[in-house]
């Protein structure tokens, strides 16, 4: 069960059905991109030849799945269908849906948490990529849960951010701790942990800055910030979540590398998936990177970050849409 599944539990069978349609809808663009040609490859398809599956890894490609990850799937396919010997085309379509989902995972991917609070959420990421609205979005359902929340405003680069991060702080509820523009970010993180200690505070969320123009300072500042963290909480960070946005596509693979080599992350928050038509970038980023999207997010709204459900994401971009029409 998910980390905001978790939070609100009961009524499964409604959570379900209404999971299902937020991916839906959230994917829109991924699906006219992709859902509609994987269709018309199946419909069209006579003969399983050297052709499917070039037009396959093409399809692959214009939903960002990447070279190197349209490649193995294409590949696997093959395997599966000599293999098992197969020619109906709807049993191929089912091999592949169960391709991706295998490189997805089956299940919902857990976020970290300390056995004994504070748990430390430490979130990265480039500027513009939704890191501080990330934040206040899990702060404010947290927050909603019953939980004690405070809010490291550990970008000190940049006096907006702090602004931003203050007005989620009052919007959810959530503590906030704070310095003057400029100062050391690690020192932010040493106060925040103090506070939440004092204050019996159940979850504390990093924001930190996110100017790659100057990667080698922020790294470096990435690193010491690791360090403050485990020194004070040993264990901690429970979970480092990368913040990247979808509509980059490919990009954010080169991103993801370059925050991982500072710290080790746990976790990816794919945002902005509802505004592209590369949400295959999911795919390559799981497979690739071998680090799991934990999150998504699929709208503007405060309740928009979901949990990224595996099964409804493929059922979402696989579910033919001419079919959809006709039941609607």
């Amino acid at each position: 069960m998910g980390f905001f599944s978790k939070l609100k539990e009961g009524l499964a069978k409604t959570k379900e059905s209404l999971s299902q349609n937020i991916f839906k809808e959230g994917l829109a663009k991924t699906r006219e991109n992709f859902s509609q040609k994987i269709s018309q490859l199946f419909k069209k398809t006579i003969k399983i030849d050297e052709d499917f599956y070039e037009e396959l890894e093409e399809i692959l490609l214009t939903a960002d799945v990447g070279a190197k990850t349209s490649l193995e799937i294409s590949e696997r396919l093959r395997e599966e269908v000599k293999a098992r010997k197969l020619s109906d085309m709807s049993e191929v379509r089912e091999v592949l849906e169960e391709i991706v989902v295998e490189i997805l995972g089956e299940e919902v991917p857990e976020i970290n948490t300390a056995i004994t609070p504070p748990t430390v959420i430490l979130v990265v990421g480039i500027n513009g990529a939704g890191k501080t609205t990330t934040i206040g979005k899990i702060a404010n359902r947290l927050v909603e849960d019953g939980n004690k929340v405070i809010l490291a405003a550990a970008d000190t680069f940049r006096a907006a951010a702090a602004e931003q991060l203050s007005i989620w702080a009052e919007r959810s509820g959530a503590g906030l701790i704070q310095h003057q523009a400029g100062s050391d970010p690690a020192a932010v993180v040493f106060d925040a942990i103090q506070s939440a200690r004092s204050r019996g505070a159940d979850y504390i969320l990093v924001d930190t800055a996110g100017r790659l123009q100057t990667k080698t300072n922020l790294m470096e500042e990435l690193k010491k910030i690791g360090r403050v963290i485990r020194r004070e909480l040993p264990g901690a960070p429970h979970e480092v979540l990368l913040v990247l946005d979808a509509t980059i596509g490919q990009n954010a693979i080169s991103q993801a590398k370059i925050f991982n080599e500072a710290v080790d992350v746990t976790g990816i928050v794919l945002t902005k998936l509802d505004g592209t038509a590369k949400g295959g970038v999911v795919l390559a980023i799981t497979n690739e990177m071998g680090i799991p999207v934990k999150l998504v997010g699929l709208g503007e709204g405060i309740d928009d970050l979901k949990d990224f459900e595996p099964r409804d994401f493929v059922e979402a971009l696989f579910r033919d849409l001419e079919v959809e029409k006709e039941e609607d």
